[in-house]
C-alpha cells in the first residue's frame, strides 16, 4: 500500500513538473512580446496626444460648427469598438473589458466592433450585433483601425448609433492594467476656464481656409488614431498580465511540488521504517 501511495505521489509530481514547464515558456514568450507591445505603445502615445490635443483646440474655436461629430443627441443606440484578446491564461484581462462593456450597455441593444478573438466571440454570444471585426490584435495595422473606426463614424453620421464607444485595457504598468470606455463620437470639448481667450473663440493658431474645414479633416484620423493607441495599449496590457499570470501559475506549481516531496520523502522514510521493523521482527521470531 505504501509503495502504491508513492507511486501515485510521484506521478503527480511529474504531471506538476509538465505544467511548470509549459507555464515558464508561456511566461518566458509573453516576457518578449511585452517588450515589444510596451515599446510600440509608448512610442504611439506622443502622437495621438498631440491629434487629441490639436482636435479640441481647434475644436473650441470653431464656433457654431456644423460638423456632425460634435453634435450632441439623444442615446438611443451605440456603437462600442471592444478591444480584448486573442487567446486566454491571462488572469481578468479579458473579463475585465466584457464586464466593462456589459456595465456601461445593460440593454444589449447596441453594435459592436470587436478587436480580438475573444471580443468577437464572447459578445456574439451574449447576443450583441456585431457589425464589423478585426481578427486579431497582434497584428492589427494602422489601416485595420482606420477601416473600423470608418465605419463607426458612417453609422453615427447615417443616425444608425447616436454615440461611439471605444472600450480597451489601458496600460498603466507591467503590474497595473485598467479596463476603460471612452466616449469617441461625438467629440466632447474640454472646458478650459483658465482660458478665457479660448473661451471667446480666439486662438493663437490660424487654420486655412478655416477651422471647421481643418477639423472635418483631422477628426476622422483622430477616430482612427485613437482606434489604433488603443490597441496598442491593450496588446501591451493583455501581454503584461499574461506574464503575470503564467509566473504566479509558475511559483504555484514549485509550491505544490515541494509540498509532494515533502508528502513523498514521509511516505518512503515511512516504507523504511516498517521494513526495518519487519525485518527486525523476522529475526526475532527466528531465534
Amino acid at each position: 500500500m505504501a509503495g502504491a501511495g508513492m507511486k501515485e505521489i510521484k506521478t503527480r509530481i511529474k504531471s506538476v513538473e509538465s505544467t511548470k514547464q509549459i507555464t515558464k515558456a508561456m511566461e518566458l514568450v509573453s516576457s518578449s512580446k511585452f517588450r515589444k507591445a510596451k515599446e510600440r505603445a509608448e512610442s504611439s502615445k506622443p502622437y495621438f496626444n498631440t491629434l487629441y490635443n490639436t482636435v479640441q483646440d481647434i475644436a473650441k474655436n470653431t464656433g457654431n460648427s456644423k460638423n456632425v461629430f460634435l453634435k450632441e443627441r439623444k442615446v438611443n443606440k451605440a456603437c462600442y469598438i471592444v478591444i480584448a484578446g486573442d487567446r486566454g491564461l491571462a488572469g481578468g484581462y479579458n473579463s475585465n473589458i466584457l464586464k466593462a462593456v456589459v456595465a456601461h450597455e445593460n440593454s444589449k441593444d447596441a453594435k459592436v466592433i470587436s478587436v480580438g478573438k475573444r471580443a468577437k466571440d464572447s459578445l456574439s454570444k451574449r447576443g450583441y450585433e456585431l457589425v464589423d471585426f478585426i481578427p486579431t490584435v497582434e497584428e492589427a495595422t494602422y489601416e485595420d483601425a482606420n477601416r473600423v473606426a470608418q465605419v463607426a463614424m458612417e453609422a453615427y453620421k447615417n443616425g444608425e448609433v447616436d454615440e461611439v464607444n471605444l472600450v480597451y485595457t489601458q496600460f498603466v504598468s507591467a503590474l497595473t492594467q485598467e479596463a476603460k470606455v471612452v466616449k469617441l463620437l461625438p467629440l466632447t470639448i474640454e472646458n478650459n476656464d483658465n482660458n478665457k481667450e479660448v473661451k471667446k473663440g480666439k486662438s493663437a493658431v490660424q487654420y486655412l481656409p478655416s477651422a471647421d474645414a481643418v477639423l472635418g479633416y483631422v477628426l476622422p484620423k483622430y477616430v482612427s488614431g485613437s482606434v489604433y493607441g488603443a490597441i496598442a495599449e491593450s496588446y501591451a496590457s493583455e501581454q503584461a498580465a499574461r506574464r503575470t499570470a503564467m509566473e504566479s501559475a509558475t511559483d504555484n506549481a514549485n509550491e505544490m511540488i515541494s509540498k509532494l516531496e515533502l508528502v513523498y520523502n514521509r511516505a518512503r522514510q515511512a516504507a523504511v521504517t516498517q521494513e526495518i521493523s519487519e525485518i527486525v521482527a523476522g529475526a526475532s521470531s527466528a531465534q
